[in-house]
């Protein structure tokens, strides 16, 4: 584990994979020191987010290199949150960029949506806008597609992108520069409720719809139908 200072009120640990980060973040969770505001792993790293009243940077790097020196046998660690699965419909009718994706990958349009249905993607970070999950990792023969010359000022909510390794799905109106290659007809964030379904180490399978499935489920919750299967 590599800490790094993030600003005066974090520090990020840097980990070899995904699965030890978010086990690192699972126990500094229950360890929950009086100083701890927050815990955020993204990808291989975890953000771990003080009150600034109560310690200092250096206090805290000290105190999560003695929770890793004290790594309890499995049978003592914290349970991990169980992670879900949720299957998100998307009509690729609606798109903006397939031909872009089609042109880079050599494959015709219907072949990158069965490929991007087939996959289960993990959700390994949430951000950029509230709620935006990135989503990893494409298969093989989808990965490599760069963002957009120029970002786009508008990308309308819930539109489904990808780039380079991850795909995601914008939950509210925001500029961006992913290829959009669909859209759900799910609200998968409301900011004023307070509704943030998805949390890291959910994983996400995308199911094709027509436009007039799109439409009966327009504005219908995004909700978790069954636990997670494993990610191939």
């Amino acid at each position: 584990m590599k800490l790094a200072p993030l600003g005066d009120q974090a520090v990020l640990a840097y980990h070899a994979d995904e699965p030890t980060a978010v086990e690192f973040a699972n126990r500094v969770r229950a360890a929950n020191p009086a100083w701890l505001f927050d815990v955020v792993p993204a990808y291989a790293s975890v953000g771990v987010f003080f009150d600034a009243d109560r310690t200092g940077t250096a206090d805290v790097v000290a105190w999560l290199e003695a929770l890793v020196r004290a790594a309890p046998a499995p049978s003592d660690q914290p349970p991990a949150l169980a992670p879900r699965h949720f299957a998100i419909p998307v009509c690729y009718e609606m798109q903006l960029d397939l031909a872009r994706v089609s042109e880079h990958t050599g494959l015709p349009p219907d072949e990158i949506i069965r490929l991007h249905t087939a996959t289960a993607y993990t959700v390994y970070a949430i951000g950029f806008v509230p709620g935006f999950p990135y989503l990893g990792y494409l298969p093989q023969e989808l990965c490599g597609v760069g963002r957009l010359p120029s970002p786009r000022v508008r990308v309308e909510p819930r539109s489904v992108g990808l780039t380079a390794l991850q795909t995601g799905i914008y939950p509210l109106a925001r500029p961006g520069g992913w290829n959009l290659i669909g859209r759900t007809p799910l609200t998968i964030v409301d900011v004023a409720s307070g509704f943030f379904p998805l949390r890291v180490g959910d994983t996400v399978r995308f199911e094709r719809i027509d436009e007039q499935r799109y439409r009966e489920l327009e504005g219908e919750r995004l909700s978790c139908h069954s636990p997670a299967p494993s990610p191939r």
